[in-house]
């Protein structure tokens, strides 16, 4: 299958489903004890998961995005619905939140605003959209496929400014790097993290976070992918199938990058950055230097999403909805629960003591391991 697409101009976008027809079968899981207690504590369901949704955590609260443009605020303790509204189109990228405004990106290319359930405003963008939109500082970024970035009020949705840098011949259509540091925004451009002023537009830094290397433009692909891994002044994320690094983003500078193969986000704190590779190997890094920490082999090729560290747990959803939850200090697993028997999407959400993990089915699973 050809896995390349013409699309934004002279962009080129990757198309990373359904890429390959011949995976190896996913690993038999291991026979295990649980070692800590946990339980699903409840459940919801919407219309299949937002592409790229990424469960926002709030002021005690989840907002998510349905795939039939469905919005919903949930109580995080209990799964009570707090609002939900709907912007009358299928979405491309899923929610961005500063608690009080969402913000989704349909099929036809319309950035929508929604304040507690009640669409606000609505405007046409110029590219395709794949990454969630950033709500902070009274202020919407969305970037598109081809790393075009644009900022609006979030009030009235009036354009404040429009970043365009020359970009690379090929870009992802998974989601990217949109975040905010400080008086900071963050935004992948290719392989490197960039700096950008809030409120200008204006480039202040950028680190390279992999150094790609291949002999066309495919295998030079090396796109960060989000969610990024912020602790502190510490910055982290996956170049994809390219390398795993860290930038010290006051300073602007690099800590550590390794060359390892992956497409999903990487997850962490201040101590361990984790992820799957390729193969769903999955490796833990020192944060401060990079140095191993520990590996683990037994969910090779069960399509792992991006993981999640919270306590003495690394938690990350697998193709068959499974959630594993596995030792921070060595990687074997704890305790595995189960969902709706579809993949687990994005990387789950963490607010106070629970944990929403989102299925491709639409199932919103809160969990609280103990």
């Amino acid at each position: 299958m050809n896995c390349v697409t013409r699309a934004c101009g002279l962009a080129l976008v990757l198309l990373l489903a359904g890429c390959s027809s011949d995976k190896p079968k996913p690993t038999p899981l291991e026979a295990i004890t649980p070692q800590i207690a946990g339980r699903m504590v409840w459940s919801v369901r919407i219309d299949g998961a937002a592409p790229g949704l990424i469960a926002v955590a709030r002021d005690g609260e989840f907002t998510v995005a349905g795939a039939d443009g469905t919005v919903l605020a949930l109580q995080a303790d209990d799964g009570r619905e707090v609002w939900r509204g709907n912007v009358g189109a299928r979405l491309s990228a899923g929610v961005g939140s500063d608690g009080r405004y969402a913000a989704v990106v349909t099929r036809d290319n319309e950035l929508v605003v929604v304040e507690r359930g009640t669409v606000k405003w609505r405007t046409g963008l110029s590219s395709r959209v794949a990454t969630a939109p950033l709500v902070a500082g009274e202020r919407v970024f969305v970037m598109g496929v081809d790393r075009l970035v644009n900022a609006f009020d979030v009030l009235d949705g009036r354009l404040l400014w429009t970043l365009q840098r020359p970009g690379e011949a090929l870009t992802l259509s998974q989601p990217g790097v949109v975040a905010a540091y400080k008086d900071t925004l963050l935004v992948g451009q290719g392989q490197r993290l960039t700096g950008v002023d809030p409120l200008r537009g204006t480039v202040r830094w950028e680190v390279a976070l992999a150094n790609p290397r291949g002999t066309n433009e495919v295998e030079r692909l090396a796109d960060l992918t989000g969610p990024a891994l912020r602790v502190g002044d510490v910055v982290c994320a996956r170049s994809f199938q390219s390398a795993v690094g860290c930038a010290n983003a006051q300073l602007a500078t690099l800590l550590w990058t390794k060359n390892v193969g992956g497409v999903q986000a990487v997850g962490g704190d201040a101590d361990l950055v984790v992820g799957a590779d390729a193969s769903d190997r999955i490796t833990a890094w020192r944060t401060n230097n990079g140095d191993l920490a520990w590996n683990n082999e037994n969910l090779r090729y069960r399509g792992l999403s991006g993981p999640l560290v919270v306590g003495r747990t690394v938690i990350f959803g697998d193709l068959e909805g499974q959630v594993h939850f596995l030792d921070r200090s060595d990687g074997k697993t704890l305790l595995r629960l189960p969902t709706d028997g579809s993949p687990v999407v994005g990387v789950p959400a963490r607010a106070g003591t629970t944990v929403l993990v989102v299925t491709q089915n639409g199932g919103l699973f809160a969990f609280r391991p103990e």
